[in-house]
């Protein structure tokens, strides 16, 4: 059985880790929305190439082993 002076240790980590999480969320410096919107053009323009770039290298594979195994 755990002690009472644990228990109440283990709540004052987790109040202060709490604490301590809000705090740092106040320092963070938020993209504003112009920022927000070129950020994720990127990320979706990135995510485009590089889908194509595994598409076309898997259909390469494809056709090589095809043709390798007739």
């Amino acid at each position: 059985m755990v002690k009472k002076d644990a228990k109440i240790h283990y709540v004052t980590k987790v109040i202060n880790f709490v604490k301590d999480s809000y705090a740092e969320l106040k320092l963070i410096k938020w993209p504003n929305r112009q920022e927000t919107i070129r950020l994720t053009a990127y990320v979706i323009g990135v995510s485009l190439v590089v889908g194509l770039f595994v598409t076309g290298f898997d259909y390469i594979f494809k056709e090589a082993l095809t043709a390798l195994l007739r």
